[in-house]
């Protein structure tokens, strides 16, 4: 690895072990191995830097997961309505081998709350990932228009940001299955 990857990981490990309030930029960069200087090469700010070191692993470990259901319950031709309780079903599952970095990423949205700067670069990132979904959605499920594949995206972002909260809030609690928040969906649909 480089200089850049090697910060990226040792903030992670970090914030991991100490949290956020508790992790400084030299513990970083001891960490990782290099001199204190090559945080603001890199990344501007430590606070940049745990900023892409978190939303980079939540979106490989997270984000990744949320693809590949999406893709496996789309198989065989079912529509985006068939699909959503397959995506969402035992979704527990993804977040218990995650959960350092769900913690993790929690304290990081409220530090970004605290910092306009941060706050600004995580909407430009929080807009990328919804596009990126509204595009698999769309190759899931083309019938769909380009105004329900976004409206799906988001719908699929926030509940998985809720469902996060509420198995961090909650581990061994039930979180709602797939069937169950399709379930809700159609009730919420218009009847004729």
């Amino acid at each position: 690895m480089g200089n850049k990857e090697d910060l990226l990981a040792a903030a992670r490990t970090c914030v991991y072990e100490r949290g956020f309030a508790a992790t400084t930029a030299r513990d970083i960069a001891n960490a990782a191995g290099v001199s204190l200087a090559a945080i603001g090469y890199h990344f501007g700010s430590k606070e940049r830097l745990l900023t892409e070191a978190l939303t980079s692993e939540s979106g490989r470990e997270i984000g990744d997961a949320l693809d590949e259901r999406i893709t496996d319950a789309s198989k065989e031709g079912r529509s985006a309505a068939e699909a959503f309780p397959l995506v969402w079903n035992d979704f527990a599952e993804v977040f218990a081998r995650n959960r350092q970095m769900l913690v993790a990423s929690v304290e990081n949205v409220i530090r970004i709350h605290r910092t306009p700067s941060e706050a600004e670069h995580m909407s430009g990132l929080l807009a990328e990932a919804v596009a990126e979904l509204a595009n698999l959605i769309a190759q899931s499920d083309p019938e769909l228009t380009e105004e329900q594949t976004r409206a799906v995206a988001r719908l699929y972002f926030a509940l998985l940001n809720g469902l996060a909260l509420q198995w961090i809030t909650e581990p061994e609690g039930a979180l709602p299955s797939g069937d169950e928040l399709a379930l809700a969906i159609a009730a919420l649909a218009p009847r004729n």
